[in-house]
């Protein structure tokens, strides 16, 4: 079932009762961001299964997670910044995944891990890759057998795993990107590399994980301005500002769109009706400390929303960010789905037209969906009657609220 706005609320409150047991707002504030650590391997072997039984529980110890022997197989550190008492745990449970045959290169898995320390399961995401030299530096024998690699992050905490399968399928995808930067990294040949990759492997939660929460935190109530536009596909122009509070807002606006999630043509006519009609992009100057928008716009629908996430902001968990801001976008996308089921049935019926005006008074954000049916509906003679109908009654019931 698709999370609603007051179940995201009440997930953060859960959050924070939860985390008022340790102490009060301010003390929680001061904590450190959970555990983030990275591990690279450089690997030499095939991957081929074991005979004997594998537990698939992600336990590392046992005699199921014993590193595989022969002179066929390697698994070597070559950097990692976990405590040096529990990486061969890690490296043993690593060793047993790629035993079974079952990792491929380039493809990112996730899995959760218990390691002694900190004492509870950590969620793990570990990917194969191979790096690929230039064609002045490499040889015969590196170009059929290339140096391979497993890089591993692992992240969150006990209590932050319960968002563990939402982590598998939202972060994947994008830490297989980031692997994918490491592997371009690593195929440069230039001073200081390897001190630039440790950099690189030791910034995937705040690169990956974080740039959600710092937008949050960087615009607190203005938060819904940004979510307006993202919702109502106007164009952003940020100002006077940093390159990572750049990326930071653009990753938010990307995560925000309904991009992908309807027809691209009508994606597309949409961004060209909603510039024609405003003009205008949204400005963000962020040349003091408090950004500044200009050209914005907002509705209930993203109020509400925005103070879901100013709720997760006191509980600190950086993945509740994001998974406040997917129950976002699905929240729209079910607005947007139900409104056109209205649509259909107030072609034939007129009781089904109030329930179409009712809707668009009570979701929050009419104006929104009304523009976007509108352009999906532009061919169908029907439908675009039933639109025109709701459009002059939204104009009627603005117009009575001054």
């Amino acid at each position: 079932m698709l999370p609603s706005l007051q179940e995201s609320l009440d997930g953060d409150e859960k959050e924070l009762e939860s985390s008022e047991e340790g102490g009060s707002t301010e003390e929680r504030k001061l904590e450190p961001p959970p555990s983030s650590h990275y591990c690279l391997y450089s690997y030499r072997g095939s991957r081929v299964a074991q005979q004997r039984g594998d537990s698939d529980d992600g336990s590392p110890s046992g005699t199921n997670a014993e590193t595989p022997s022969g002179d066929d197989f390697s698994l070597s550190l070559v950097d990692t910044n976990l405590p040096s008492e529990v990486e061969p745990e890690l490296r043993s449970f690593i060793a047993k995944r790629l035993s079974k045959g079952a990792v491929f290169e380039g493809l990112g898995n996730v899995a959760s891990v218990e390691l002694r320390i900190p004492g509870y399961r950590v969620g793990c995401y570990y990917c194969l890759f191979q790096q690929k030299l230039l064609p002045e530096t490499a040889t015969m024998d590196s170009e059929h057998n290339p140096s391979e690699y497993v890089v591993c992050f692992l992240g969150g905490s006990e209590k932050g795993l319960e968002l563990y399968p939402f982590f598998e399928h939202t972060f994947r995808l994008e830490l297989d990107k980031y692997i994918q930067g490491l592997k371009n990294n690593m195929n440069c040949e230039e001073r200081g590399l390897e001190n630039h990759i440790k950099s690189y492997l030791s910034s995937w939660f705040e690169d990956v994980v974080c740039p959600i929460q710092r937008v949050v935190l960087l615009f607190q109530e203005k938060l819904t301005f940004l979510l307006h536009a993202a919702l109502s596909y106007t164009p952003v122009e940020v100002k006077e500002s940093d390159e990572k509070t750049k990326r930071d807002i653009n990753r938010f606006l990307s995560v925000a769109s309904l991009q992908g999630l309807i027809h691209e043509g009508t994606m597309t006519s949409l961004c060209m009706a909603m510039t024609g009609e405003q003009h205008k992009s949204v400005v963000i100057d962020c040349s003091s400390s408090q950004p500044q928008f200009y050209n914005a716009g907002s509705n209930r629908f993203c109020e509400d929303w925005m103070q879901a996430f100013l709720n997760g902001a006191e509980g600190g968990n950086p993945f509740l960010f994001r998974q406040v801001l997917e129950n976002f976008k699905l929240k729209a996308i079910q607005d947007t789905n139900n409104l056109k089921r209205f649509i259909r049935q107030a072609e034939m019926n007129h009781y089904a037209l109030f329930k179409c005006y009712m809707f668009l008074k009570n979701c929050g954000s009419g104006d929104i969906l009304l523009k976007i049916v509108k352009v999906e509906h532009e061919e169908m003679p029907e439908a675009k009657s039933v639109v025109a109908v709701l459009e002059e009654f939204m104009k009627e019931a603005l117009a009575q609220s001054f």
